[in-house]
């Protein structure tokens, strides 16, 4: 059944749940609001909760470019003075840090990101069902503005990423087709990256993909 548009505290991009399921959904956002102050006072959120009135649906400027997935955004997070966003559904090639050599094509990405994004104001959405990941980042789709182009897409239709497939999220289908296209035009890293300088979770796949088509990326 089509769901008749509202004002949303979802944009579009993110499918509203059914409508049997909206009473129920309220009630848990309500329980996870007074939980966010708990934890808050007690030196632990912030919890899920609390992130989607943080920063769902919000704009705010860049402040630095980390690398072509990784931005801090001027809003703080616990004792940071900046919120850490880790852009949903794509992994850009990884910076050389230390005495590790940055991966194929990772200065290029950063380079991208840092000309398309910093000092800029972003919009920021977040997924209904997850918020952060596994060292605490904001998982998030970026916009260079609401309602208009999302970064994360265009690090993929430009070759500057590849499409994570180790996670489900709102535009898994969608992002994998447009890693597809970019891969089949040879954009950006898919020009000359070979297997063996993908990350190590793409090689699975890739090989994975080599010894059983029915399960290609």
């Amino acid at each position: 059944m089509r769901l008749k548009k509202r004002q949303p505290t979802i944009p579009e991009s993110i499918t509203l749940p059914p409508r049997r399921r909206r009473h129920a959904v309220a009630v848990v956002v309500v329980a996870l609001a007074a939980v966010a102050v708990v934890c808050e006072r007690a030196g632990r959120g912030p919890v899920q909760g609390d992130d989607q009135s943080r920063y769902h649906d919000r704009t705010f400027r860049v402040a630095r470019v980390v690398d072509g997935d990784t931005i801090d955004i001027e809003i703080p997070d616990r004792d940071r003075p900046f919120t850490r966003i880790r852009l949903w559904g794509v992994d850009a090639p990884e910076v050389g840090r230390g005495r590790h050599t940055g991966a194929h094509f990772a200065a290029e990405a950063t380079a991208f990101a840092d000309q398309t994004l910093a000092g800029r104001d972003v919009h920021v959405v977040l997924s209904p069902k997850r918020t952060r990941g596994k060292y605490g980042r904001l998982l998030a789709y970026v916009y260079l503005e609401r309602g208009g182009a999302m970064f994360n897409e265009m690090l993929l239709d430009q070759g500057y990423a590849y499409a994570d497939l180790r996670f489900d999220h709102h535009y898994y289908n969608q992002f994998k087709a447009i890693e597809k296209r970019a891969r089949k035009t040879g954009r950006g890293l898919w020009a000359e990256v070979t297997a063996d300088r993908m990350p190590e979770w793409k090689q699975r796949f890739e090989r994975r993909a080599t010894t059983s088509p029915d399960k290609a990326p």
